[in-house]
């Protein structure tokens, strides 16, 4: 996902202010299924809905739960109508946010329960107008807004196969997750439009998008076909500016392992972020289609997903640098491949400074347990920017080989799973054959970056230069820095309070640059004695 009413690079992302709270995993509840029929309307923004969800107990539960926002006093929200099992009408009752289903479930037993459902969505399937004054339905569901108006276990770590059978006025396109398997025109102007995603995902990326579209193959990458879906009116930009996607499809396929899913579809849309993940049918915001260059930033960030976010999925929302972290690095490696490692310098120097001042406004962790509710206060630089950051030094720290060797590894082993960052940092231990473990405490789990003085002097009559490196914040680091003195290179290897080297030198240095690679987050202070 790309963020909200700021340049990010050249790209504009728009704000939620919606907030999330917090969802709280049912207890031995494993949703296998999902089967959604949506009936959509150009009369009104009321919904009609029909869930099959299928569910595998792993304990005795006695009252099977699945989050959804009731109809409240706005009017907006969803009212159950009805509970099947197998053709018996089951009680229930619905609370603000959950469906009980008052019928005991045993350990170890599948049951598919069937539940009918109607109302306006209060957020989450966002039903309005498009720039050219033409009504869309767009699913919009990070983090955990699903709920709004589908029947779920609204949190990451519960991930399931699902199915959209949407019914909408036959102008309409409909585009969802996995492959479209059935459109047919139904009596009075309806068609009905049949998605089937076969690969478990979670909620925040089970979507469906209605609209006036025109659609374009843009191409097909190891058996895979890659769409454009935008509005006619912008199909000219749109399916220009789009075109990056198959050459970044066939990179990461290359670097981390073949795409997960059965079609790859990138959409104009209105979310309400500058782009949302959703699985094997991405959604960017309106204006995308005529921002140039910049999509291929946009769309590089949001294929990336596609591995890290997506096919191996956070297991809780405190790891989201997994997801964001790890897209925001894969965007700037993607662009080192095409553009060069200059790119990659630039990039990682911009993406420092974010941090940093971030840092200064707000002290916490990449990991930050703190954030308990608004899930969106996640949307920051340490989720992207630093989780990003960690990556790159931990690719100089294994190098290439074990790095890429290690992602391949941890996509594998976790995809379609979830994951955490203990998983992480035990995979990349064992593809590295390093102790990581102080690396990604220092990087992940506790706040804040070096902060360096470097000291040096001249010394004529030994012919020497002696540096005193000084790490000026409270919580010390263990890493190697790098200098440039008169353009040749040495590595320090600093962990204390303070380090003091020498190097032999014929002349007094003219020019000496402290981290000339961009490899190292710190903020540097380099000056004469």
């Amino acid at each position: 996902m790309r963020r909200g009413f700021l340049y990010f690079g050249s790209i504009l992302f728009l704000f939620s202010s919606s907030a999330a709270k917090a969802q709280v995993a049912f207890k031995d509840i494993d949703v296998q299924h999902y089967k959604f029929a949506i009936a959509l309307n150009d009369a009104n923004d009321n919904i009609k809905g029909k869930a099959e969800v299928t569910i595998k107990f792993t304990g005795n539960v006695n009252e099977p739960e699945l989050n959804l926002v009731k109809k409240n006093s706005t009017g907006k929200g969803m009212l159950v109508s009805s509970v099947d099992e197998n053709g018996k009408a089951l009680k229930f009752v619905q609370d603000s946010d959950v469906v009980h289903i008052l019928s005991p479930a045993k350990n170890n037993t599948t049951h598919t329960y069937i539940i009918n459902y109607s109302g306006i969505p209060a957020d989450g399937l966002i039903i309005s107008t498009n720039k050219h004054g033409h009504r869309t339905f767009f699913g919009d569901n990070w983090p955990n807004r699903a709920h709004n108006w589908l029947p779920c276990a609204d949190y990451p770590s519960d991930k399931a196969t699902v199915e959209f059978i949407v019914t909408a006025p036959d102008h309409y396109q409909v585009v969802s997750n996995g492959l479209k398997i059935q459109e047919k025109k139904l009596p009075n102007h309806i068609k009905l439009t049949h998605w089937k995603e076969n690969e478990p995902l979670a909620p925040k990326l089970m979507v469906i998008g209605v609209a006036d579209f025109a659609i374009q193959q843009s191409g097909t990458v190891n058996g895979v076909p890659v769409y454009t879906y935008v509005f006619p009116e912008d199909k000219v930009n749109g399916f220009k500016n789009y075109a990056y996607a198959p050459d970044i499809l066939k990179f990461y396929d290359a670097k981390i392992g073949l795409y997960d899913y059965e079609k790859l579809a990138n959409v104009q849309s209105k979310t309400i972020y500058g782009g949302m993940e959703n699985a094997s049918a991405i959604f960017y915001y309106e204006e995308s289609t005529d921002a140039g260059r910049a999509v291929e930033e946009l769309e590089a960030h949001e294929i990336g997903h596609q591995w890290f976010g997506d096919a191996v999925t956070e297991k809780n929302w405190k790891n989201l640098w997994l997801s964001e972290g790890f897209a925001t690095y894969m965007t700037n490696c993607y662009l080192e491949n095409k553009y060069g490692i200059d790119t990659l310098k630039k990039r990682e120097a911009f993406d420092r400074n974010k941090v940093i001042k971030f840092e200064r406004r707000h002290y916490a962790p990449v990991v930050d347990t703190a954030v308990k509710g608004n899930y969106v206060q996640l949307l920051n630089a340490n989720s992207y920017e630093k989780g990003s950051w960690t990556l790159h030094m931990l690719r100089r720290k294994i190098g290439d080989e074990a790095f890429w060797k290690g992602l391949r590894t941890y996509y594998a082993q976790y995809k379609n799973k979830n994951a955490n960052t203990a998983d992480l940092e035990q995979v990349m231990e064992q593809t590295s054959g390093q102790d990581l473990h102080t690396f990604f405490s220092q990087w992940i789990y506790n706040a804040g970056h070096p902060e360096l003085s470097l000291v040096w002097s001249y010394d004529a009559d030994k012919k020497s230069i002696g540096f005193t490196i000084t790490q000026k914040q409270s919580n010390l680091y263990t890493f190697p820095l790098q200098l440039s003195i008169d353009g040749k290179l040495y590595t320090i290897d600093v962990k204390n309070k303070e380090t003091i080297v020498s190097y032999a030198s014929n002349a007094k240095p003219v020019v000496i640059v402290a981290d000339p690679n961009v490899d190292l987050l710190a903020e540097f202070e380099v000056m004469e004695k």
